[in-house]
């Protein structure tokens, strides 16, 4: 089975997003290079909304561009999913999407994508795991990512940390109790208003 890791971007004091799901400036290293992280013509939904794709510091392209080709499938909230319209069936990487959610899929929503509606973050692993084989099955932060963390089931957590200070919002821990270890960061990069953190879990 591949590697599962929680991923996302955040700011220094453990924000992904306000309260409002606004995720502010924590993804503008993303266009602030002029290396492509995507080839162009790769993926047919623009998940940059900028109409250009992501241009990031040679140095983030480099960490972001085969860590995102190694994604099989990602896990997300139904949250995410119903903010982003599940990315109108062309997910940012991987060719398969796992939402854990305890209501289906929208009757007609994209039939041609492979998403799966799964009711519990275990069956989720599961599942993802089978559709990813032993490429990695990336975990979305927050609510979700953080049952997954507690359930035993994460083994690497990934970082993007962006010098901002949120002060509420969003957690990228979600409402996670108790203490987790994680071993020394083996992946430690820093790009243009961006570093790159990678920690494997403590067993």
């Amino acid at each position: 089975m591949g590697t599962v890791i929680m991923h996302s971007v955040v700011s220094v004091d453990g924000f992904i997003a306000d309260e409002n799901d606004d995720v502010g400036p924590l993804h503008e290293w993303y266009f602030n290079g002029d290396a492509p992280i995507t080839e162009s013509g790769d993926q047919q939904y623009d998940h940059s909304g900028a109409g250009a794709g992501f241009k990031a510091s040679r140095a983030s392209a480099e960490y972001v561009r085969p860590m995102w080709k190694a994604i099989g499938a990602i896990v997300m909230g139904r949250h995410l999913f119903d903010l982003v319209n599940g990315w109108e069936g062309h997910p940012p990487a991987g060719d398969h999407v796992v939402v854990v959610s305890h209501r289906p899929k929208p009757e007609g929503w994209h039939p041609e994508a492979s998403y799966h509606f799964v009711d519990d973050v275990t069956t989720a692993i599961d599942k993802a795991q089978e559709l990813a084989g032993e490429r990695t099955v990336s975990v979305n932060a927050g609510e979700v990512g953080s049952q997954i963390l507690t359930a035993g089931l994460v083994d690497e957590v990934a970082m993007d940390v962006v010098p901002v200070i949120f002060g509420s919002g969003k957690r990228y821990f979600g409402s996670m109790e108790g203490q987790h270890l994680l071993e020394d960061p083996h992946v430690v990069i820093q790009g243009d208003r961006v570093l790159h953190l990678r920690f494997k879990v403590r067993r």
